[in-house]
């Protein structure tokens, strides 16, 4: 803040209602747009203030600035960072599966401000403790239910054992969308595909968004990333200086050639890849294969064993999140890996890679992990790009049945001569609870409650396919 109002502006940071410095009780999404409403109307009318509003934040700062009561004079320019719209999708789930991890730790976060408000610290430290020694993730629910069980966190989490899945989805005023508007995200961030759907909200309503994304964690950021934040407020709130406004920006950082590149309005779609395995594809490298232009063959029985169940490492949900070599993981024999050929030409891939794969178990319930990675032949290196999750729960896991698997968006060049990789296993443990097998026990630290679970995959008429980042309906240069 103090940085900004070097650069000429009037900053006002505000602690939302019931949190930080600020009084009354704090209830959620749902108390903001009320009070987004009021804030500007205060801000506004302080004499130092131009007449020109603009707003920033990220994460549930990012969800604040968009919403606000009907009729609501909408800012002259905003920038959501890692934030989204849908509370189930864009900040708690990945295709049904709980944020373990994630959501346990903010859970706990939030319930250890109540008992520091309200002059707890006894259950501040035991709280603290949890996170700092890794207990929260095997206890962090019973804290919950004991410190704060009308959290967001613990609403959350019951909310994703319902099978209707009731979520609130957050609506931002048409005339916000249209108004100017920055959005950062970043490819290891767990809120990427609510900035991509904010960014697609904003085409369809007429605005002209601008956009980057680039090589960051929810917590750590790029470098220059404040910088295209100072522009964005001097070309919309400081006219005085005279300033052009500049084009929309729509800048994707590509994490395999580490350079930024502009967001394409048409991207040449990457061939879909089949999936073959011989029998062999969990314990030797060589019987799984990516095949492009193929529907794939063969099949496979992968143990779940939640006793040692698969470590979660690097992506956009692990306590590690990133890039990373996760060649040491795929040897596992619980993991089916599936390699591509060298490839003979660059394979440029802008979107969001969807596997779709037919499965079954013995238990009612199982989940599919499944890692999308970059494989150097030579020295076997496998960097991991992007993860997806699926959970299946109920009779409808004992039934053969075609899974579409998700994985994170991503942007990079898979160069000539490196391969592709998709591997596939039964958890991701932390970023994912473990699936007991049971719909009658909880999602969860592994527990003897967890069954081991043969998990059926059936590769004929398997298929690795992209789609695009954005739809482009509405899309403006």
């Amino acid at each position: 803040p103090s940085w900004l109002a070097q650069n000429g502006f009037l900053v006002i940071i505000q602690d939302v209602r019931g949190q930080g410095e600020s009084t009354g009780h704090f209830s959620g999404f749902g108390q903001e747009a009320e009070d987004t409403s009021q804030s500007h109307q205060w801000a506004r009318n302080l004499p130092e203030c131009n007449g020109l509003l603009g707003t920033y934040g990220f994460s549930y700062q990012g969800l604040t600035q968009l919403i606000a009561i009907p009729g609501t004079h909408p800012p002259e320019c905003m920038a959501p960072a890692m934030t989204g719209l849908h509370e189930g999708t864009h900040w708690s789930c990945q295709g049904g599966a709980f944020w373990w991890h994630i959501g346990i730790s903010w859970g706990l976060q939030l319930a250890a401000l109540k008992a520091r408000r309200e002059g707890n610290s006894d259950e501040w430290n035991e709280i603290r403790r949890s996170l700092e020694n890794g207990d929260y993730l095997r206890y962090g629910t019973d804290l919950l239910q004991k410190y704060d069980p009308e959290g967001m966190a613990q609403k959350w989490l019951d909310n994703s054992k319902n099978s209707c899945n009731s979520w609130t989805i957050h609506k931002p005023l048409k005339t916000w969308l249209k108004k100017p508007m920055l959005l950062i995200g970043g490819w290891w961030d767990p809120h990427l595909v609510g900035v991509l759907d904010i960014y697609q909200q904003s085409l369809e309503a007429g605005g002209n968004p601008s956009l980057h994304i680039g090589p960051a964690s929810h917590l750590e950021w790029w470098e220059g990333s404040q910088k295209i934040l100072l522009n964005f407020f001097k070309q919309n709130l400081q006219k005085y200086q005279n300033i052009v406004p500049l084009k929309s920006e729509k800048q994707l950082w590509n994490i395999t050639t580490k350079r930024w590149a502009q967001l394409k309005k048409f991207q040449p779609s990457p061939p879909t890849w089949g999936l073959i395995n011989y029998g062999l594809a969990n314990i030797s490298f060589e019987e799984g294969l990516l095949e492009p232009h193929s529907k794939g063959a063969g099949s496979i029985i992968l143990v779940h064993d939640p006793w040692r169940p698969i470590p979660a490492i690097g992506g956009h949900l692990s306590p590690t999140p990133g890039e990373v070599d996760r060649s040491d993981i795929d040897k596992r024999f619980d993991i089916a890996k599936f390699t591509s050929c060298p490839l003979k030409e660059t394979l440029s891939i802008e979107g969001i890679p969807i596997l779709k794969i037919q499965a079954f178990a013995d238990q009612k319930g199982f989940d599919l992990c499944v890692a999308l990675s970059l494989v150097d032949p030579v020295t076997t290196k496998a960097t991991q790009l992007s993860t997806g999750f699926i959970r299946i729960i109920g009779e409808e896991a004992l039934k053969t049945s075609c899974r579409t698997i998700n994985l994170q968006p991503i942007l990079a060049d898979f160069p000539k001569n490196m391969c592709l990789r998709i591997s596939i296993g039964g958890s991701a443990w932390p970023a994912i609870g473990i699936n007991p097998g049971d719909p009658k026990k909880t999602c969860g630290a592994p527990s003897p409650d967890c069954l081991v679970t043969n998990i059926s995959l059936d590769f004929s008429d398997s298929k690795l396919s992209f789609s695009p980042l954005i739809t482009h309906e509405g899309f403006q240069d």
